[in-house]
């Protein structure tokens, strides 16, 4: 069997049965173990599938939704920088709430296979944990934007009233002064909700977002715990969340692979 051929058939083993275990992956494609595992290498690193204890899960491709389509390729850079970042702050056994910004998302893609409870209002989010057997899922329903594949309004905000968490893990579209903003209106007091039903709230967001302004404004920019965002971050603003009693978190970039990509 050509390699090709051969990570073509072993995608679809994973797809179909969304887990599949390294012994069945050996049986089924009939090659080593050390072939799977390279194999398994490229997949992770697409981001298509996540290894974890016992086998591999398939976490799927990128949302086909407007809202990750519509990405600068610098951005997304700064955006896996720190979800790895932010990924570090949640410990194993950990109750956590994720929205569905695309930087949350990859914050997701690397809790995939951990011991956690998951909560969250996003379809390409819930999607991720829906066939982990190491996490327990539960999902806010309501209106679902069709550009985001997030559920909120009323229905949404009534579940959020009834959960308590001990961590929500935000994202958000700008960041100035007057605090935290979110472009969808109706999303602003959904991602209120979650925040009341954090213990700790941290917020991950790349530092195009800062000095500007969107059209809801969420929260002050001391009213959360934890705000993730990378190293292009400028020294004034790195003052102005500190100032306010922040726990900012600077997740580094490589600057020159990342003067590549744009």
């Amino acid at each position: 069997m050509l390699a090709e051929e051969r990570r073509s058939r072993l995608l679809e083993i994973v797809r179909n049965h969304q887990f599949a275990s390294l012994p069945q992956l050996v049986e089924q494609l009939g090659v080593s173990e050390s072939t799977i595992r390279r194999d398994l290498e490229q997949l992770d690193e697409q981001g298509i599938t996540r290894r974890i204890h016992g086998g591999v899960l398939f976490v799927g491709a990128e949302p086909k939704v407007p809202h990750f389509e519509t990405r600068e390729p610098s951005q997304w850079h700064l955006k896996k920088a720190i979800a790895q970042n932010a990924a570090a702050l949640v410990d194993d056994g950990d109750t956590i709430l994720l929205d569905g910004g695309s930087t949350t998302y990859e914050v997701a893609r690397l809790l995939v296979g951990r011991a956690l409870h998951v909560v969250t209002n996003s379809l390409p989010v819930a999607n991720l944990f829906a066939s982990d057997p190491n996490s327990d899922l539960v999902f806010i329903g309501g209106n679902i934007c069709p550009r985001t594949g997030v559920a909120r309004g009323p229905y949404a905000d009534q579940m959020l009233s009834q959960v308590r968490v001990r961590k929500t893990i935000l994202s958000t579209a700008a960041v100035c002064e007057e605090g935290f903003f979110n472009n969808n209106l109706l999303l602003i007091e959904t991602e209120r909700a979650m925040m009341r039903a954090g213990k700790e709230v941290i917020v991950v967001v790349d530092s195009s977002k800062f000095g500007n302004q969107s059209l809801g404004h969420v929260c002050s920019l001391g009213t959360v715990d934890h705000v993730v965002v990378d190293s292009l971050l400028s020294d004034e603003w790195r003052f102005k969340l500190t100032a306010v009693g922040v726990n900012l978190r600077i997740a580094e970039v490589d600057e020159p692979a990342l003067a590549m990509q744009i």
